[in-house]
């Protein structure tokens, strides 16, 4: 080999090392910096290491900068972890998120952010700046208003125990759950920063824990007194229940429900009163509920007699109109009760004593599912251009055995 050629090679070698030598320190460095981020980037930490030392064409400049940018991106990932729930800037980046959005046909005055917002539970980030329960509470108004003037005002002669089992078909726990799994909304496994924010994030209460009672107990728990619908208006929730909670975490149901009232909330702030009744039209008043399921009696020939004396009606008569087979092994008797000329209410059974009672219990439901026409709700005088009020019909109340 000439001494030219030599001189060249040696060139070559002092210059290939003042090259690489910044870029080997500073993959050192980063290599330091992913390693005391925990062991979650360590597979991070070897793709970016080894794309660094395999970088043959380009400079030494554009190497650094990767670096740098590799860097800055592992300090951000670092710096949500330490986040008990995404951070806001992180909502517009979620496909999760845009997709529920647009699935639910949400107003676009809503932001995604506040959407996300909608989806962290308080179990998840104790910061109210940053959870949904001041939304849910806002909601959870929202929807037992609505759901009550609906009911009051359509079926003015519900008992209150078919109301309360009416509030709770529509706006209860159960439902609101069902109604998140309808949505297309996921739970996440953990809460935290790095969860997409298209997620439902809540702390799961761990299995085997006792729930405990919100708020005060009721004076007659511990003397065992009778739960009287009186003691429920006062003492219970509103749909009549005492609701439990446990400290250390939540279950599904809690944090689903508490979701879709934080959503009707935030319509409620940013699109505005007429939205959020018609998203509580859309998605809850359209679901079917047979009401006249939700009754009862236990003594409907009492109680309709007792329904008789306080409207002045005449007694209660039983009376058959038709009947087939009685000898046989499957007699039916078709039963009507009469009060004066009018009749109340018929029914068939096996027996004179059954048909009486469902006669009895088909002239209860025909009072008390009595509906007025051109249904009109307290909450209508807000829209714009709403016609003059007109009292709705009060009814003197069920009948207090």
């Amino acid at each position: 080999m000439s001494l030219t050629a030599q001189m060249k090679r040696l060139q070559l070698q002092r210059w290939s090392s003042t090259v690489l030598a910044p870029q080997a320190r500073a993959t050192n460095r980063l290599h330091q910096q992913l390693c005391s981020a925990g062991c979650r980037h360590n597979s991070t930490a070897a793709a970016v290491e080894s794309q660094a030392t395999s970088q043959n064409g380009i400079t030494a400049d554009e190497a650094a900068a990767e670096l740098k940018r590799q860097i800055r991106k592992m300090h951000k990932r670092k710096s949500e972890l330490q986040y008990p729930s995404p951070p806001v800037e992180a909502a517009s980046k979620s496909a999760k998120l845009a997709a529920l959005h647009a699935r639910l046909y949400l107003p676009s005055r809503l932001p995604l952010q506040t959407l996300a917002r909608t989806l962290v539970d308080a179990s998840a980030d104790s910061n109210s700046d940053f959870n949904n329960k001041s939304l849910a509470t806002l909601g959870d108004d929202l929807l037992n208003s609505y759901t009550t003037e609906h009911l009051i005002c359509t079926y003015p002669r519900l008992p209150l125990s078919v109301i309360f089992a009416a509030t709770y078909a529509y706006v209860g726990p159960q439902t609101l759950a069902s109604m998140t799994r309808e949505w297309g909304v996921d739970f996440a496994s953990i809460p935290g920063g790095e969860v997409d924010p298209g997620l439902l994030q809540f702390k799961r209460v761990e299995p085997g824990t006792e729930l405990e009672e919100k708020g005060s107990l009721r004076p007659y728990a511990e003397k065992k007194w009778k739960k009287t619908v009186t003691s429920q208006i006062f003492y219970d929730d509103q749909f009549g229940q005492a609701s439990q909670r446990s400290k250390s975490g939540v279950t599904a149901d809690e944090a689903s429900s508490t979701f879709i009232r934080a959503v009707v909330g935030a319509i409620y702030l940013h699109a505005g009163r007429t939205a959020a009744k018609r998203f509580f039209e859309q998605h809850f008043l359209s679901r079917h509920l047979d009401i006249s399921s939700l009754f009862n009696f236990s003594q409907p020939s009492r109680d309709l007699a007792r329904l008789c004396a306080r409207e002045n009606f005449e007694r209660p008569i039983a009376k058959i109109i038709s009947e087939t087979g009685r000898l046989s092994r499957h007699p039916v008797f078709l039963v009507g009760i009469f009060s004066g000329q009018d009749k109340l209410g018929e029914a068939a059974g096996a027996s004179l004593v059954e048909a009486r009672e469902r006669a009895s219990l088909s002239a209860l439901k025909g009072w008390y599912l009595y509906s007025p026409l051109n249904v009109r709700v307290p909450s209508s005088m807000e829209e714009e251009g709403a016609t003059p009020w007109k009292p709705a019909y009060v009814d003197l109340g069920e009948v207090i055995v």
